[in-house]
């Protein structure tokens, strides 16, 4: 695979992997290459998280790669990063590094051709299809971002040189050391009808500003995936980038094991005390987190934009537009998990054939098409990039779809299941010698056992009626930005509006002079 990359840097002999033996801060920090060695494993990536991070769950500070409620995400993640190292998949997610050598992932592949682009977008939806599309913030979709990033250092470049210098450097830094972000672009809500002047902390801000660096202070949210992640992009959403300071616009990252970054988590879902199953929120509970920065240090080498509103609002969009179809991709696997469990669901109760339960199957299956071709004609309006890439279509009427059919897509499989949702056995229930006899005459299903019928219903109950369902579609609701902004930004920014408005002007002209015509016709005769 080809970049342009290629003819700027020189092959760095390969190294021991400094995930082995624990990265220095002074290496995190100044964006060190020595060390770096390719894709993470199972292995490498939970060792890679052992940095002495602040992380606090329930009043307590945590060591994620311990406690149990950050368990099995972080086995689950492990198994996706070991897909980057399998004879089944190593070529499909991994190309070779022009800077190293090594294999780095197509995640941070900036494409300047249709055929990278089409290797780009087979990852994505590896990553997306084995974790059935239940990680919003799998590690691809933040890495999309710093490809973003990189496409738009020149832009950075004419606010301070450096900027752009950083902005490449980092994305360097983060390909090749396969580094797993969140993104933290959200304000707190303490009182949005108050003005940043009435109440400064409302959100993060610079609060001094040395020769080395400035130090922020604030607040962040929300940061999904933070526990997991090595770093945090911090920038700001529509809803925030036109500020009336200077000082509370800055785009910059960091390491989550920076000093004086608290990372709080919100409860787990993954801990039970109980034999039922719970087969997604148990791998795919990715954990959210409010972040703290309480006086934190930022280096200039870290530092992509200062005090121009500007050019973080034409940013937002340009820095996004992989990531944003990459979580189309991902919206398409989480809607074919849908689709998958209410149709086993209606065979399993005898329902499918009825016809109100074919006309809901109907609806749900018309959504995976639907997004599906949209996806395909993302790919097909490839549009040069002013970074000299090549970016998907724009996303933004497929981001209004996804938020406003994703509760519909959770009332479908409701409909389908119906009370089945409620009760179910635990695996406790099923062993037990008293009860299976009457699990097996009463709970089973047609052409189905008890065992599979209660796991299957068990997975609906979770997609859409436990506290790790709501989650996830309040995530749907919300995580591509506020929908009304994004429909009246769509009908504003549509840019065949005036071509249509024309036709109707055209077509009302025309009648308008056919009527004339008609009158004078009958004058005459």
């Amino acid at each position: 695979m080809t970049t342009h990359l290629l003819s700027t840097h020189t092959m760095i002999n390969h190294l021991p992997d400094y995930r082995a033996r624990g990265a220095t801060a002074e290496y995190q920090q100044s964006l060190q290459m020595h060390q770096a060695a390719g894709v993470h494993s199972s292995a490498s990536f939970a060792a890679s998280l052992d940095d002495g991070r602040e992380v606090w769950y329930d009043g307590r500070r945590v060591d994620v790669c311990r406690h149990p409620a950050f368990a099995g995400v972080l086995r689950e993640l492990g198994r996706l990063y070991d897909l980057q190292h399998s004879d089944a998949h190593h070529k499909e997610m991994t190309w070779t590094s022009p800077l190293t050598g090594n294999p780095v992932s197509l995640s941070y592949l900036a494409p300047t051709t249709p055929a990278e682009f089409a290797a780009k977008t087979r990852n994505s939806h590896l990553w997306m299809a084995h974790s059935h599309g239940q990680l919003p913030r799998i590690p691809d979709f933040v890495a999309n971002v710093i490809v973003g990033l990189y496409d738009y250092r020149h832009e950075l470049g004419k606010l301070d040189p450096q900027f752009a210098r950083n902005a490449e450097n980092y994305y360097l830094y983060c390909r090749e050391h396969d580094i797993a972000l969140t993104h933290a672009i959200g304000d707190p809500q303490i009182n949005r009808s108050a003005s940043l002047a009435d109440y400064p902390d409302n959100a993060l801000r610079i609060v001094e500003r040395r020769a080395d660096g400035v130090v922020v202070r604030g607040a962040k949210q929300l940061a999904t995936l933070a526990p997991y992640c090595h770093e945090v992009m911090v920038y700001m959403s529509p809803a925030f980038f036109m500020r009336s300071a200077p000082e509370y616009v800055i785009w910059f990252a960091l390491p989550i094991a920076t000093p004086n970054l608290r990372l709080m988590c919100r409860e787990s879902q993954t801990e039970h005390g109980n034999s039922f199953r719970h087969d997604l929120s148990s791998r795919y509970d990715e954990q959210d987190a409010m972040l703290f920065f309480d006086d934190v240090f930022v280096p200039n080498n870290r530092i992509f934009l200062l005090d121009d509103c500007q050019t973080a609002a034409a940013g937002f969009a340009r820095i996004s537009a992989w990531a944003l179809y990459v979580g189309q991709i991902r919206f398409l696997h989480r809607l074919r998990t849908f689709l998958g469990v209410a149709s086993l669901a209606s065979k399993a109760i005898g329902v499918k054939d009825f016809r109100e339960i074919g006309d809901q199957l109907g609806e749900l299956t018309s959504y995976v098409e639907l997004t599906r071709l949209a996806i395909v004609g993302l790919q097909n309006e490839l549009r040069p990039t002013d970074g000299g890439h090549l970016a998907p279509g724009v996303t933004l009427a497929l981001d209004a779809f996804a938020a406003q059919i994703s509760a519909r897509v959770t009332q479908i499989v409701r409909v389908v299941c119906g009370s089945g949702l409620v009760m179910q056995p635990s695996e406790a229930d099923l062993a037990n010698p008293v009860l299976r006899p009457l699990l097996e005459r009463y709970m089973g299903g047609k052409d189905v056992g008890v065992d599979f019928k209660s796991r299957l219903f068990r997975l609906a109950s979770e997609l859409v009626s436990d506290r790790y369902g709501l989650r996830q579609e309040l995530y749907e609701l919300w995580n591509r930005g506020d929908i009304v902004r994004n429909r009246i930004a769509l009908y504003e920014r549509y840019p065949e509006r005036e071509a249509i408005e024309a036709n109707i002007v055209d077509l009302l002209d025309g009648a308008s002079a056919a009527l004339q015509a008609g009158h004078l016709n009958r004058e005459t005769a």
